[in-house]
C-alpha cells in the first residue's frame, strides 16, 4: 500500500508546484515590481541595521512625521513590513488581487493608482483621524491596507450581482464581508491597525461605488504613453490598455469564486504597527 501513495502524492506534488510555477510566469509587470519592491525592502530592514539605517522608522506611515519633506512616506509605507512573517502573509494575500487587478485595467493604471489615489487617499484619512480626531501618533505599515481597498471594490461588484448571502434565516448583505474581515482580522491579530484597514476598505467601497472613478487615469492619455513609449513591445509583461479583461477602470469582477481566484482570506495579513 505504501508502494501506491508514494507515486500518487509525489504526482500531486509536482502538480502543484507546475501550477505555482505557471501562475508565477504569467504574473504581469506592475505585479511582480511590487512583489520585488516588497521582498528587497524587507532585506533592506535587515541590511540597514549594518549601516544605522532603521528602514522601518524612515519609511512607516507616522503621523506626526507627516510634512512636506516626509510625504514620501504615503507612497513608502505599504512596501515596509514589521517582520518576516508579516511580509509573507501580505505577499500572499495580495499578490493575487493585485494581478487580477492589473489585467483587467492595465499596468499604466495600476501605476497611476497605487503610486496615487489608492496610497495617498487611504494614508491621509488615517493621518487625519490619527492626529486630529484620536490625537494619537500610531505608525503602521504594510500592504494589508491595499488588500483591504481591493476587496471593498470586489464586495462593491460582487453586491451589484449577488446582493446577500444566506446564513441561517437571515440575509446578510454581500458588501458587508470584508468589513467582518477587518473586524475578525483586529481580534485575531491585536497588533494589527483596525483603522488602517477601515481607511483601505473605505477608499475600495468608494471607488467600487464609481465616487472615485474620476481619479482614473484616461484611457486616450494611457494610449497617447504607450504609443510614444513603445511600452507594449519594450517591456515584458506589459498589459496594455487595450489588453486589459474588463472594460474600464471599474471594480473587480466577481464571476470566479474567491477559491477558483486563488484569495487566500485566512491569510489576510494586519497592517502591522510599529511595535507592539
Amino acid at each position: 500500500m505504501a508502494a501506491q501513495t508514494l507515486p500518487a502524492s509525489g504526482a500531486a506534488v509536482t502538480f502543484n508546484t507546475q501550477r505555482t510555477r505557471a501562475y508565477l510566469l504569467k504574473l504581469p509587470l506592475f505585479t511582480r515590481a511590487t512583489v520585488l519592491i516588497i521582498v528587497l525592502t524587507w532585506v533592506l530592514t535587515l541590511v540597514g541595521k549594518s549601516w544605522n539605517w532603521d528602514v522601518k522608522t524612515w519609511g512607516a506611515l507616522i503621523p506626526d512625521e507627516i510634512g512636506i519633506a516626509t510625504l514620501y512616506r504615503i507612497n513608502t509605507f505599504p512596501f515596509i513590513h514589521l517582520n518576516i512573517f508579516h511580509t509573507i502573509l501580505n505577499i500572499v494575500a495580495f499578490t493575487p488581487l493585485l494581478e487580477r487587478f492589473e489585467h483587467e485595467h492595465g499596468t499604466l493604471t495600476s501605476v497611476a493608482l497605487f503610486f496615487g489615489p489608492f496610497a495617498t487617499i487611504p494614508g491621509l484619512i488615517y493621518v487625519f483621524i490619527e492626529r486630529f480626531i484620536l490625537h494619537a501618533n500610531t505608525p503602521v505599515m504594510g500592504a494589508s491596507m491595499w488588500v483591504f481597498l481591493l476587496l471593498g471594490m470586489e464586495a462593491i461588484r460582487t453586491y451589484k450581482t449577488n446582493p446577500y448571502f444566506t446564513i441561517s434565516t437571515y440575509n446578510i448583505p454581500t458588501w458587508i464581508t470584508p468589513l467582518l474581515l477587518v473586524v475578525v482580522t483586529a481580534a485575531l491579530l491585536p497588533s494589527s491597525s483596525f483603522l488602517g484597514h477601515l481607511a483601505g476598505l473605505l477608499v475600495g467601497y468608494g471607488f467600487g461605488l464609481g465616487y472615485l472613478k474620476f481619479l482614473a487615469p484616461p484611457e486616450w492619455a494611457l494610449r497617447f504613453i504607450e504609443g510614444k513609449l513603445n511600452l507594449l513591445g519594450r517591456l515584458p509583461h506589459y498589459v496594455s490598455v487595450d489588453q486589459k479583461t474588463f472594460g474600464r477602470f471599474g471594480v473587480l469582477p466577481s464571476s470566479a469564486s474567491s477559491a477558483e481566484a486563488g484569495i487566500p482570506f485566512s491569510g489576510v495579513s494586519g497592517g502591522q504597527r510599529l511595535g507592539p
